[in-house]
């Protein structure tokens, strides 16, 4: 009887096993036919940062919701990949999907921990937690620990162990908001994921578990020890030798956090356009988790001169026009700390020249300050308070005190100018005088300038105000303004594209303008004043509105508009007189590529910042070149010529009205307005703008192959002082700039179209005469074209000439009067 029941026992409980394990068979089942597809790993694509680079390949600015850059597994260092396994998972190459071995551990150890404070301890493998970062979710409990292991074992069925360790290493969370090795390298060390060392690498395979936990700066002991474990389990599995490990264990933690500051300097405003234009072409999610890879057109070096000679010209004006006050101001207290205080506001990011301070004592020869502290690589304030001093003499351009709500006066001593408590800009006054600092002021002015290859249409540099840190208007793609003057090359070009001639005479003299729904318009030259019958390179030389306006009148508005609209300068113009002297606003981008439809001999251009983008994997899924050579993929040479790249650009002017309209303004620069320019001692060609009451002020010019246009003016328009004009403003920009790109190297001569024929004219009457007699000029003319034989005068047939025009009883002189018996 007795083995008869220990017999129905065993039965009994063979029953009861049969029972359970088909019931956790069938549970298993059940969960099964609601587990995530793991086939989506085939289709991994993690949010990847986009990269933006300069011409030259120097990281301009990056772009990410998860800081993460994808790398396959061939390019994972060893080092990494074993500093991961020893932390993670040592046996990841020889299990299934999971570790029984250490799954029994880990059962064993938490039964003896159970009553205890301590944590529960995982036996979580690399697989598992793939299968829990990709498809399942953070939640901590028994039913997805067992969807786990399930989905571990099939993705081991489907996947090599390379690419279970390529998905896992390229989405883990690693801390400091970055995701991958690849990006964490960089965000802990400022290194490229093959440049790190043992014990860097050590440490970043020590922060899948809990990356706060084992934060550098808060919690360095505890990233130090963890490190260091870390390192022993690589000696335990034969990744590292003893006296590696002991050397690696000696050294810090060595985390330098990458800043922004290493990205490219003066890059700013270039790299918000680009981010902008990205934008609109593909969508914020390509930006932010595309992983694009973005070649631009900036030039490094030229950016450098521009942002140098656009800050230069804004705070030469500004400091003209005296002291506005201080930047801000603190209280300071007695035996306070100064330096928390002034820590407190953010320095101009984008001029490192210029650093903050505070006056803490004055008299009246110079200021004592003291200079904003800086933070460490943790965030930590420095205890260490720099101090140095500003003499009446560095801050003597401040004399002028105009600060709002106070009475203007002239300062005599530095305690008329600054007080205690004043927060204000200063720069170092050299290097040979230590402690000795100039005072500064943030430009109230703003302007900006543009640079571009007038060959491709490629931006080479681009300043869009004095500080993207203080303002992220870039003045020189969103402000519209009215560019005056500047605007007139181009209704010139139309007349020279259609049957005028650089000797045609246009009156220039009072006109008075019926404008439809305007009423009576009558245009004034700048300082006023009339020249009667002039060539028009002497129009454009002097910048005669009223000459400009006879003929657009003459040849009309409607053609006018047309050029405009091919030039690029409006999409849309008014067919109104008043647009012919630019009244009409528009960006200093289009101006600029404006221009540079002169400097190429009149073929449309496409402005562009970007060169090439490359999506994730290296394909290229846009290109600026659009020129077409088929022969430049032969696999082979057969003798044939060498492959020629077809410009199928339109041509939107005439080569030899680019050349005609070239050669006045290179008058412009020589004997006119914009004679600043002179200094350059080169070729070049340019144009003065400046808009009624001096509110904006432009100078736009080139070389045979380089364009630039600058332009000044407040944000909200209102008129800069009398004679603030753009041979004054603006030109001055535009020489500093030329100087820097053009030095050191030889000067080029505008390209001569084949066909032109230089001719000697009477600048003043626009017939032929002969060379080398006082006011002639050679002047170039189309092939079946010529100076006129018969003197004739465009506008002398308007009302307001008839009317003032006395003719002698003779008939063989005539009077205009209001030009003092001139004409």
């Amino acid at each position: 009887m007795l083995l008869r029941f220990i017999g129905y026992l065993f039965g009994m409980g063979m029953l009861l096993g049969i029972l359970v394990v088909g019931g956790v068979a069938w549970y298993i089942h059940d969960l099964s036919k609601d587990l995530p597809d793991f086939e989506v790993l085939n289709a991994y694509e993690p949010p990847v940062t986009t990269r933006i680079y300069a011409s030259d390949g120097s990281l301009m600015s990056e772009y990410a919701r998860e800081r993460r850059l994808f790398l396959p597994i061939q390019a994972v260092p060893d080092i990494v990949k074993h500093a991961f396994i020893s932390a993670e998972d040592k046996n990841f190459y020889t299990h299934p999907g999971i570790d029984f071995l250490a799954l029994a551990r880990a059962i064993v150890t938490n039964v003896q921990n159970l009553g205890t404070d301590r944590r529960q301890v995982g036996a979580s493998t690399i697989t598992q937690q793939v299968a829990k970062n990709f498809l399942l979710s953070n939640e901590r409990s028994y039913v997805r620990k067992i969807k786990e292991a399930i989905l571990s074992l099939r993705i081991e069925q489907a996947y090599s162990k390379d690419r279970i360790l390529e998905l896992y290493l390229n989405e883990i969370f690693l801390g400091l908001g970055s995701y991958g090795v690849a990006g964490a390298a960089l965000t802990y060390f400022d290194k490229s994921v093959n440049e790190l060392n043992l014990q860097e690498a050590a440490y970043l395979a020590a922060l899948p578990k809990a990356p706060n936990n084992y934060h550098p700066f808060n919690h360095t002991e505890a990233a130090v020890e963890r490190r260091n474990w870390v390192i022993d389990r690589m000696v335990e599995n034969g990744y590292a030798s003893s006296e590696e490990a002991e050397e690696a264990k000696k050294q810090p933690l060595g985390v330098n956090p990458r800043r922004r500051t290493n990205y490219l300097f003066a890059s700013e405003y270039f790299s918000e356009e680009v981010r902008r234009d990205i934008v609109s072409r593909y969508g914020e999610d390509a930006l932010y988790e595309g992983g694009l890879s973005i070649r631009t057109t900036l030039d490094p070096a030229l950016q450098v001169m521009a942002r140098r000679a656009l800050q230069h010209g804004l705070e030469k004006f500004d400091e003209a026009r005296g002291w506005r006050g201080p930047y801000k101001e603190i209280a300071l207290e007695p035996d306070a700390d100064w330096g928390v205080a002034l820590s407190k506001l953010s320095p101009l990011s984008d001029v490192p020249e210029w650093k903050l301070a505070v006056v803490l004592s004055v008299d009246e020869q110079s200021a004592v300050i003291g200079l904003r502290p800086e933070s460490d690589v943790s965030g930590k304030l420095s205890d260490e308070r720099e101090q140095g001093r500003i003499t009446f003499e560095n801050m003597k351009w401040a004399d002028k005190v105009r600060i709002k709500g106070e009475k203007h006066h002239t300062a005599k001593t530095a305690d008329d100018i600054l007080k205690v408590g004043d927060v204000v800009f200063v720069s170092a006054v050299s290097d040979d005088q230590p402690g000795e600092y100039r005072l500064q002021q943030l430009p109230e002015i703003e302007g900006a300038l543009m640079v571009m290859d007038p060959h491709t249409g490629r931006v080479l540099a681009m300043a869009g105000g004095f500080s993207f840190s203080e303002s992220q208007f870039n003045r020189a793609t969103q402000a519209y303004r009215q560019p005056g003057s500047a605007f007139k090359p181009f209704v010139y070009a139309a007349a020279l594209d259609n049957g005028y001639t650089p000797s045609s005479v246009v009156l220039d003299a009072p006109i008075r303008i019926e404008q439809a729904g305007s009423g009576i318009w009558e245009p004034k030259n700048y300082g006023g004043g009339y020249a009667g019958p002039s060539t028009l390179r002497v129009g454009i030389e002097r910048s005669r509105n009223l000459m400009t306006v006879r003929l657009a009148k003459d040849m009309g508005m409607p053609l006018v508009a047309e050029y405009a609209r091919r030039f690029g300068i409006y999409d849309h113009l008014a067919p109104l007189l008043s647009m012919s002297i630019g009244s009409g606003e528009t960006t200093p981008l289009r101006m600029v590529s404006g221009y540079a439809v002169l400097a190429n001999g009149g073929r449309k251009i496409n402005p562009s910042f970007i060169d090439r983008i490359q999506d994730r994997y290296g394909k290229t899924i846009y290109k600026h070149d659009q020129r077409v050579c088929d022969a430049c993929n032969a696999t082979d040479w057969h003798g044939q010529d060498e492959p020629v790249l077809v410009d199928n650009r339109e041509q939107v002017l005439d080569p030899m009205t680019a050349y005609q309209i070239t050669s006045m303004m290179e008058g412009v620069v020589q004997r006119g307005t914009g004679h600043a320019v002179a200094k350059l001692g080169v070729p070049v060609a340019g144009k003065t703008g400046t808009t009624n009451d001096e509110k904006d002020a432009w100078f736009v010019g080139y070389t045979p192959d380089l364009v630039a246009g600058v332009y000044i003016g407040y944000d909200n328009p209102r008129p800069m002082g009398h004679g603030s004009t753009g041979g004054g403003l603006a030109a001055p920009i535009f020489l500093e700039f030329m100087q820097s790109a053009l030095a050191d190297k030889p000067p080029v001569d505008f390209r001569v179209p084949k066909g032109i024929r230089l001719i000697p004219i009477d600048s003043k009457t626009g017939l032929q005469a002969q060379a080398g007699q006082a006011g002639v000029i050679l002047e170039a003319f189309k092939p079946g074209t010529a100076p006129p034989d018969v003197y004739s005068v465009i506008g002398f047939a308007d009302d307001i000439i008839r009317d003032r025009l006395t003719v002698s009883p003779d008939a063989n002189r005539a009077v205009l009067s209001g030009t003092g018996g001139l004409y």
